[in-house]
């Protein structure tokens, strides 16, 4: 049986010698051709050359010029004397000697895959000087004739670039005397590479910083041929510093250590993956936007892991970000086509409240340094933006705490400071002006049941609807100031709820930085979620001490000041005057005519604020405007007001305090130029065309508002129906399944609440 088998596969002799022949030619003619081509390769070389430096002048305008180049082995060139010259500009480039080997097997392939450099006496001169820059040919648009109007597939782009990028990184590389410089009318930054190498896919460098300011050194592990990259950027001796962005964007930035490691790349089903980790040591920020100290970062890092698809770019939500104690999983995705999508989300999981206060940035949050507090904490934010639909743009900011979270020691300012007197010091541009004692030590104090329900109600109608209500903040109201900050392209419209404008003045300054407003946020929701104060507490303290006109702080200075009476006395008309000065209190006074009249562009936001408050039961309806002729200013302050014209005190009375949040969540005062009602139509109240053209854009705007709301209501009815059915259940029991559901109910109940207590 064996033999039969063998006489089964046995392979003719014939087969055998014609398979040898025909290997044999295939080895003489790749030899001949060999020797033709390596015979032939200087040809070939001087031919490569002047067709690249042909095109570098046609397309770029560069002036190429390379003093020698050959072969010295079979795969490795020799350049001599390299230079690069943008027309009508500084030299870019030159270097004295340039080595470099094509490894073979790749080139087979049609990959240009490097393997030894050698590098001597280079410099690359980057100048912008007069706003002429010597490098401006990088983003010149080339013209693409071959373009057939198909959309690019950034998947395949960003492999291929990637690819590029490691196959340029050679081997092996020996560089002495490398110099990197920019220069342009203010700054200069010089870096020169004394040695860099990389051998056995180690990677060893030094680095002269501003001839001899520091040293820098890059070091660690170099493999891009099987995409394994591990290195770290440090100085000698002290921090890397980098003094041409600070000159640049008054950003002072500093660290100990930045690590940057490439663990693989891959290119499947339409999409390229990127791993890698970035980490940080001690990285000191400081800008004016950002905080009023230095900000210090002891340690931070990232896994992330980013998708490239055809149309999209991602940061997937496997990534895990690393705060000392903190780690939080961010999600970032940005579609190009065929409509720009921003989305964004970002996810703590449950986490021991003090390790989230530990893990803030030092220099971050001053107020908040040193507190103690037990429990966990849960933060979750949900952005998503269309760009073809920006009124439609969703923002859910979520911060939850455990039933057993507790604060057991404040930090640096005792958050529960309000609930008794305390001084309160005003700031004007920095300075302090004088302190005002908040309690009946001091009598112009006004204790919250001696202010006019007239006032309490205006106010509350233009700054904070739903005050008693809500938890410091209004997520519409956040939402829509985002949308109207996006449309105008600028910082334009505040949210900040009375709880916010309250926590601004009474505990923190008026720096308008990035930190103070995070800072505002989380000392909210400490008050607000661990009933630190009560609504009426915080009310009374608000009207007590915010600004109400040029030096005047607290309502009892403000009714005197205008109208020369107590606050438990003040009209309809004369509360909605105040509300709309709360702004922009420094121009309460050019609201008034010489006369004492108010003038007559506060006619319409009168109607305004009384048609919503008779809407809610606060005021009976009034087809008079509410008050509005009724308010008089005091008869001593009006010698102090100027005859101007109407469009420069319209002008004032616009003008924002240069505050981003003093607008609050209600309504922004309208001005509007109505007729003045006739004898006749005051006498029997019937209404001008102007008072009802302005009530029925007022009834048009409550359906509107009322439309969105339902809206926004059916949607939260939704989302929580999703999130209770779809529960993670992975890893509990029985009993934490319920009560999470039961959680998730009482927390959809509430948002809807909050939503119905906003109708108008």
């Amino acid at each position: 049986m064996q033999k039969s088998s063998m006489r089964r596969f046995h392979i003719n002799p014939k087969y055998i010698r014609i398979a040898l022949i025909t290997i044999a030619v295939l080895v003489v003619m790749i030899a001949i051709g060999g020797y033709v081509a390596y015979s032939k390769r200087e040809v070939l070389l001087q031919k490569a050359i002047s067709k690249a430096t042909a095109k570098a002048k046609r397309d770029y305008n560069l002036d190429v010029k390379i003093g020698s180049a050959r072969f010295t082995g079979m795969a490795t060139v020799a350049f001599e004397n390299i230079s690069v010259v943008p027309q009508q500009r500084d030299s870019l480039f030159s270097v004295k000697r340039f080595d470099v080997s094509v490894k073979v097997l790749p080139l087979i392939f049609g990959n240009i895959k490097l393997g030894d450099v050698v590098l001597q006496d280079g410099h690359l001169n980057l100048t912008s000087v007069k706003g002429v820059k010597n490098f401006d040919f990088l983003f010149k648009k080339k013209k693409d004739t071959t373009d057939t109007g198909h959309k690019v597939d950034l998947s395949d782009v960003s492999n291929r670039l990637i690819n590029e990028v490691l196959y340029k990184i050679p081997d092996n590389l020996s560089l002495k005397n490398f110099l990197t410089s920019f220069r342009d009318d203010s700054t200069t930054l010089t870096l020169l590479t004394t040695t860099a190498s990389i051998k056995n896919g180690k990677l060893n460098s030094t680095i002269n910083v501003n001839k001899g300011e520091s040293t820098w050194h890059v070091d660690g592990k170099m493999v891009p041929s099987d995409k394994d990259i591990d290195i770290r950027l440090y100085a000698e001796g002290k921090k890397v510093e980098l003094p041409l962005i600070e000159k640049k964007f008054k950003l002072k930035l500093n660290f100990d250590t930045i690590t940057t490691r490439l663990s693989n790349v891959s290119h499947s089903s339409g999409e390229t993956k990127i791993n890698g980790y970035w980490s940080i040591r001690n990285l000191l920020l400081n800008h004016p936007g950002l905080s009023t100290q230095d900000i210090v970062v002891p340690n931070g890092s990232i896994d992330a892991n980013f998708v490239v698809g055809s149309n999209f770019v991602s940061l997937d939500s496997s990534s895990v970000i690393h705060l000392k104690k903190l780690s939080a999983h961010p999600f970032i995705k940005y579609t190009l086509n065929p409509v720009k999508i921003y989305e964004v989300k970002f996810k703590t999981d449950w986490q021991n409240a003090q390790d989230v206060f530990d893990s803030f940035p030092t220099g971050m949050f001053e107020s908040l340094e040193g507190i103690q507090v037990s429990g966990k904490l849960n933060y979750s934010l949900d952005m998503y933006l269309n760009w073809a639909h920006i009124d439609d743009m969703v923002f859910n900011s979520t911060l939850q705490k455990s039933n057993d979270f507790r604060i057991l020691k404040y930090g640096k300012v005792d958050l529960g400071k309000l609930n008794k007197t305390f001084v309160y010091v005003p700031y004007e541009k920095g300075k302090p002006m004088p302190p005002h004692t908040i309690g009946p030590e001091n009598p112009e104090f006004t204790p919250l049941n001696q202010i006019s329900p007239n006032l309490r109600n205006a106010v509350m109608t233009a700054e904070d609807p739903s005050f008693y209500t809500n938890r410091g903040f209004v997520d519409e109201s956040i939402r829509k100031s985002f949308i109207t900050d996006i449309k105008e392209k600028k910082f334009k419209r505040g949210g900040s709820t009375i709880s916010m404008q309250l926590i601004k003045n009474a505990f923190l300054t008026r720096n308008k930085t990035l930190s103070r407003k995070i800072e505002e946020i989380l000392i909210v929701w400490l008050i607000e979620n661990n009933r630190i104060m009560s609504k009426n507490r915080m009310l009374e303290v608000y009207f007590n001490i915010i600004e109400w006109g040029r030096g005047i702080y607290g309502i009892s200075e403000a009714s005197h000041y205008y109208f020369g009476k107590a606050p438990s006395e003040l009209t309809l008309g004369e509360s909605i005057f105040l509300a709309s000065i709360v702004p922009n209190p420094k121009a309460g006074l050019y609201a008034f005519e010489p006369d004492g009249t108010l003038r007559q562009r506060l006619h319409g936001y009168f109607n305004l604020i009384g048609r919503l408050m008779a809407k809610r039961g606060l005021t009976e309806p009034d087809s008079n405007a509410y008050g509005f002729y009724n308010v008089r200013l005091r008869e001593g302050l009006r010698r102090q007001i100027a005859p101007i014209d109407t469009a420069t005190a319209d002008s004032l009375i616009r003008q924002a305090d240069n505050d981003d949040d003093a607008a609050g969540v209600g309504v922004t005062p309208v001005f509007e130029e109505p007729k003045k009602p006739n004898f006749f139509q005051r006498l029997f109240g019937k209404k001008d065309t102007a008072q009802a053209a302005m009530e029925k854009k007022i009834e048009e705007t409550n359906d509107a508002i009322k439309a969105r709301l339902k809206q926004e209501i059916e949607k939260v009815k939704a989302e929580y129906k999703y999130k209770i059915d779809n529960v993670d259940t992975a890893g509990k029991t029985k009993k934490e399944i319920k009560a999470e559901k039961k959680r998730l109910k009482e927390e959809g109940k509430e948002k809807e609440r909050e939503l119905k207590d906003r109708m108008p």
